[in-house]
């Protein structure tokens, strides 16, 4: 529920900082809100304290716009040297920014064609139009994703009543420690040590959609390994009539051993999702959560097991729940926490 008031907080260097825009950047727009707060009865006086101006200076924009109307409040022509880079540079820039690659101020000012401005200058109108960001990697899609995804409802529609819907995944785990950034004392560089020589395990997790009930094994990444993780979950729930498992399209998932064991458990179904898309799978995210808690840490091979099995004990389902979300996978149908299993 909202609050019945919210509150903006108290002053500080934020509340500084809009008062410096009200001042530069938006002043026209704060000429315009003198006028209106004086149209609403304030006096010159209020809308001075207001909004941090000289009520004298209030009273000029409020005379500017009797004289002149809308257009009144607006910054008139002034003389001075015209903007270093004229008026298109800033869209010649967008423009190029567009493209791929690894842009650099040195790389810009060369494709712009070298013009006569210092690279301060490009670095100055850089940075009103763009922002030193790292980009992201995305998967190439699926052709047919739009097919695959319409399937899934219409698959998880036709299970029987009551049954449970898994979302599995892999990971992969290992003794190099994972680096993150992390708040440092300014002029030290903090060092994590490296084992020499790396260890890797995979972890099988399977989350439950509807309660988020979790379940995990550690192994090789194999056909066998993934087999025994299969003959974990109808254990785990001994009176559901059926476990559909929604995955991705890994090879392992599609393997004789695996599609020879499947065919002798009729209560367990494999469903995919559409390849390469690896964002639909709401386990990613507790894969994530995973390696930020395990990041900087630098431990022995069973300390780095136990800091895994560490992580999945200290979390509840809800919290597990929470952190995967699969309320925005595409995998899933709209409103599916809705009663999901009746629905089934």
């Amino acid at each position: 529920m909202r609050p019945a008031s919210v509150f903006a907080n108290c002053p500080g260097p934020a509340y500084q900082h809009l008062y410096h825009l009200l001042h530069h950047r938006w002043r026209e727009a704060a000429r315009a809100v003198m006028v209106l707060l004086s149209a609403a009865g304030l006096t010159a006086d209020e809308i001075g304290e207001l909004l941090g101006y000289h009520p004298a200076t209030v009273r000029r924009w409020i005379h500017r716009y009797h004289a002149d109307g809308v257009p009144g409040p607006a910054d008139r022509p002034r003389c001075g040297r015209p903007r270093t880079g004229g008026p298109r540079l800033d869209e010649r820039i967008r423009r190029l920014l567009t493209r791929p690659g690894p842009w650099t101020v040195r790389r810009i000012h060369h494709r712009l064609g070298r013009p006569k401005i210092s690279p301060r200058t490009v670095y100055r109108r850089v940075r009103e139009i763009a922002a030193w960001r790292r980009p992201r990697l995305t998967a190439r899609g699926d052709p047919d994703r739009r097919r695959v995804l319409a399937a899934l409802p219409r698959q998880l529609a036709a299970l029987p009543r009551g049954s449970v819907v898994l979302a599995e995944d892999e990971t992969h785990l290992h003794l190099l420690p994972h680096v993150r950034a992390s708040w440092i004392l300014r002029g030290t560089r903090q060092r994590v040590a490296t084992p020499g020589k790396n260890r890797q395990t995979t972890v099988f997790g399977a989350l439950e959609v509807a309660t988020g009930a979790w379940t995990y094994t550690l192994g090789r990444r194999s056909a066998a390994a993934f087999v025994a993780f299969l003959q974990l979950l109808p254990a785990a729930y001994p009176t559901a009539p059926a476990v559909a498992v929604l995955c991705d399209n890994d090879s392992i998932h599609h393997a004789k051993a695996v599609t020879a064991y499947l065919a002798d458990q009729p209560r367990l179904r494999l469903l995919f999702g559409a390849r390469y898309s690896p964002h639909d799978n709401p386990v990613e995210r507790i894969w994530a959560a995973l390696k930020a808690f395990l990041a900087n840490t630098a431990v022995t091979w069973p300390g780095r097991q136990r800091q895994a099995h560490a992580f999945f004990r200290q979390r509840s389902p809800t919290q597990m729940l929470t952190t995967a979300a699969p309320w925005s996978s595409p995998w899933l149908p709209k409103h599916y926490a809705q009663n999901f299993r009746q629905a089934a």
